[in-house]
Formats: structure tokens, sequence, C-alpha cells
């Protein structure tokens, strides 16, 4: 057998293993994971998840997205700037009241050099993001899969009084986000 012909082969058997994880081998099937990623864009691009993935530096806040009252801004860590912190107002738990500020120990808008943008994004544009390590947070599959249970992904789920919640519960948000990722991570096509 020709050394390339075993080079190549050793190759498929490598990155065949590297596909498995927790979650299984992935199983590579674009419509399914076209499917379950527009099940996951309606969550992402939800008040609940695009108020802290703004496309300026300044957070988006109610359930029209406006501009967050007084202007704070990301900052590098994207924790605010000067006495402007975000958790001057954001404290560990939700403050008592309709509309009153929502809260979770690690409040913060992602950082300048990884924005995480949602907002704006077309379903095609937002999925490319979020599978790329260069523009996700250098997440890997596993990671990223992870992510779904992150303290501020679930603080979109206990919003506060007066808040409209994400359009699936979490459950079923999970499930569509393991979906995708595990079936291929695919983006939609550009239309």
């Amino acid at each position: 057998m020709p050394l390339a012909l075993i080079l190549t082969v050793l190759g498929g058997i490598q990155s065949s293993f590297k596909n498995i994880s927790a979650h299984g081998p992935a199983q590579q099937d674009s419509v399914e994971s076209v499917k379950a990623f527009m099940q996951v864009y309606s969550v992402l691009t939800s008040p609940r998840c695009m108020n802290c993935h703004p496309s300026g530096d300044v957070p988006l806040q109610g359930d029209n997205s406006q501009l967050h009252t007084m202007a704070p801004q990301r900052g590098t860590d994207g924790k605010g700037v000067y006495a402007m912190k975000c958790s001057n107002c954001h404290q560990a738990t939700n403050a008592p009241g309709v509309h009153t500020p929502p809260g979770n120990p690690k409040w913060q808008l992602p950082p300048a050099d990884m924005k995480m943008i949602f907002q704006g994004r077309t379903p095609h544009q937002l999925a490319k993001q979020i599978m790329d390590p260069k523009t996700n947070g250098h997440k890997n599959r596993e990671q990223l899969i992870a992510h779904a249970d992150d303290g501020l992904v679930l603080t979109g789920w206990n919003p506060g009084e007066g808040r409209t919640l994400p359009p699936m519960s979490h459950a079923d948000f999970k499930k569509a986000w393991i979906t995708w990722i595990t079936t291929g991570g695919y983006a939609p096509s550009e239309k």
C-alpha cells in the first residue's frame, strides 16, 4: 500500500475520533442541523439574548431592545467603564419589582475583543460566527454545548418581573442547540 494512501486512511480515522464526545459522534445532517439552528436563532435574537449581544458598545434593554438608559459602555472586559460598571445596578439576583434591573453575579456583555454580536445578524451570519472559534470566545464543540448551561445564558429564562421569556423553554432550546452542533453546526444558506 502506498504511503500516501496509508496517511490518508490514518488521517480519516484520526478525524473520526476528533468528532466523538460525551454527546456521541457528530452525525452530519445539514437539513436537521439547519432546522435546529432556526429554533436556536429565534431565541438568540429575542430580547433576552440580543440585549446583551448588541451591534454597538451600549447594551440594549426592554422587550423592544432600546438603547440602555444612561448609555453604559461595554468596556474592555465587557463589565462597563469607570464608575458605570454593570454590577453597580445589576446585582447577584433580580431586584424585586417590575422592570427593575435583572441580576446575575457575573452580569456583563461579551468583552470588546470578542463581541459576539447577535443584533442584525442573519441566520447564516450568526451560525457562522458561533461555530468559528476566532469569533465565539475560542470555544470548541464541547464548550459550545456546555455554554447552553452558563449562568448568564440561564438568566434569559429568569429575567425578572415584566419581561417576556425567550420563545421556547430552556430545555427545548438546549435540545435544539445540541442537535444543531452535533449534526454538523451547519449555517442556513444566505438568501
